[in-house]
Formats: C-alpha cells, structure tokens, sequence
C-alpha cells in the first residue's frame, strides 16, 4: 500500500532507482524531506507504478509526488501514458513533451507533481544509461568494455536482448573496478562513479526544485 504518512514522495519503478537515488542525494547532501518508494513497496515495474499514480495523488496531506521512469524505447509514448493518468486525475494543460531539465506541475489545491524520464528526458533508454553517464570521462575500460560486448555480439553468444544492452554494459564496467561489481548505488558512493556529472547534477537540481530545497 502506499505510503500515508510522508507527505513527500518519490515514487520509482524498483529497487535499484532506490539506491542510486538515495546515493546521490547522500554525495550532494540533498536534505532528507521526502521518501523513494516503489510501487506498493513490492519489487515495482513499469505499470505497477502507473497505476499506483492515481491512488498515490489522493493521499491525505500530501504535498510533492515525484515519479521517475525510463524512457524505454519510446520516450513520447511512455510520457503519454503517464500524462493520461495525471489528466484523469485533473491534471490540464500538461507538456506536449517532457522538458530536459524535468517536469514540475503545479496545480492549485493539488500535489505538486515533478516527473524525471530516465536517462535524461530527451533519449530512448533505461536507468542503466543514466548511471553509464556518471562514469568518469575519458575512462579507457569504456571502449574495452563496447569490443566485448560487438565482439559477443557478432558471434551471436549475447544472451541478453537488444534492450537489455545498458544493463550488460554497465555491470560488465563494474566488474571491472577496484570492487568488482559493486551495485549502481555503492559504485557512487564509492566514487567509481562520478555524482558531479551534468545529468546527475541536472537530475539533483531538479528534486530540490521539486521538494523545495533552496
């Protein structure tokens, strides 16, 4: 069931946006006013958290919803399904298209409501193409890791799907680390990966903005 006590919320398809969001806020000292939840706090997916939208939004007290999602392959068409459930519950005059910096949609008497389409609401993609813009620049594993990946590829020994391939290219850079595959979350923690990056800095402005943090 969704939460009723925290008037601030966060909701995310699983647990992995979990960590690394709560690992970035953590190396920004992003101030703890809102909780990150999946959907009926079970493992989430995709149309469990739309569904959840419209029940969520009548939560007693609340005051901020922010929902992240990816993009998957068609950005548009996954920011229309969300926009049908944010008019069903008296959302108007939403965005044709997400903005890049975020959505934030303030309605009177209603939550205000902040969407973020992973990996930077421009692109197709999932959470794993986020987290692949925080590896560092320049870093020379990143070519070796893509001749890897072509050269299964080519062989047809690949195992994963077409999209899956964000997921089989991130994990195989983390089992390449000083701590071979740490999670997306610990890999920021650790400074593996770098929390200053411009999408994770754009995407920690945007819950400040979203959750009133000057």
């Amino acid at each position: 069931m969704p939460s009723r006590e925290s008037t601030a919320q966060l909701l995310v398809e699983g647990k992995n946006d979990q960590h690394v969001i709560w690992a970035l806020c953590k190396q920004h000292n992003v101030e703890e006013t809102f909780t990150v939840e999946t959907p009926n706090n079970d493992s989430g997916g995709i149309g469990s958290l739309l569904n959840s939208i419209p029940v969520r939004l009548k939560i007693p007290r609340l005051k901020a919803l922010g929902i992240v999602l990816d993009a998957d392959q068609n950005l548009e068409a996954r920011w229309q399904s969300l926009r049908s459930r944010l008019e069903e519950s008296g959302y108007n005059n939403l965005p044709i298209s997400p903005n890049a910096d975020g959505i934030i949609i303030y309605i009177p008497e209603k939550p205000k409501v902040g969407v973020w389409i992973m990996p930077n609401n421009r692109l197709p993609g999932i959470l794993e193409n986020f987290v692949a813009h925080l590896i560092p620049e320049g870093d020379e594993l990143v070519p070796k890791v893509e001749n890897i990946l072509q050269d299964i590829e080519n062989d047809s020994l690949n195992r994963y799907p077409f999209n899956k391939r964000p997921k089989a290219f991130i994990h195989t850079w983390l089992a390449w680390q000083e701590t071979p595959g740490q999670p997306m979350g610990q890999a920021i923690t650790a400074h593996a990966l770098n929390h200053l990056a411009p999408i994770a800095t754009s995407f920690v402005d945007w819950l400040r903005r979203l959750f009133g943090e000057a």
